[in-house]
């Protein structure tokens, strides 16, 4: 499957608070397969109490993406608009895409060359980070 990995880049995200954040080089089309979303793949046993771990994607009990680990899978770091620190005018331009047992972000819409990936990570992603905020 192609995507669009080898005109992906690192650098500051727009988003205040959240660290590195995944840019592309290139125009991107709506519908396009951005990048394949990579990490260790596990069960939601072995990863549950690992609460500070804000890179785990779940698929199911048994298929877990854990990312942590993986600091050069570049789709670890698309970071979610409208988590804590929303900045006006930035929307997600992504959402995930399990297929044959893999993850991908898949542009949701065009995303012009210098623009921030921006993949929505659930409500169940944010409830689960406010509980870990307050422990």
């Amino acid at each position: 499957m192609y995507t669009y990995e080898r005109f992906l880049f690192i650098q500051p995200s727009q988003l205040p608070g959240a660290g590195k954040g995944l840019f592309t080089k290139v125009f991107i089309p709506q519908k396009a397969f951005v990048i394949e979303h990579k990490g260790r793949v596990t069960t939601w046993d072995a990863v549950k109490h690992d609460i500070d771990n804000a890179y785990l994607f779940y698929v199911n009990r048994h298929h877990i993406l854990d990312a942590k680990p993986y600091t050069k899978a570049l789709g670890r770091y698309a970071n979610d608009a409208s988590g804590t620190a929303q900045v006006p005018g930035l929307e997600n331009n992504c959402r995930y895409v399990v297929a044959s047992g893999k993850v991908y972000i898949k542009a949701i819409r065009d995303i012009p060359a210098g623009s921030e990936i921006l993949v929505y990570y659930g409500p169940g992603y944010w409830e689960q980070e406010k509980k870990n905020r307050s422990v």
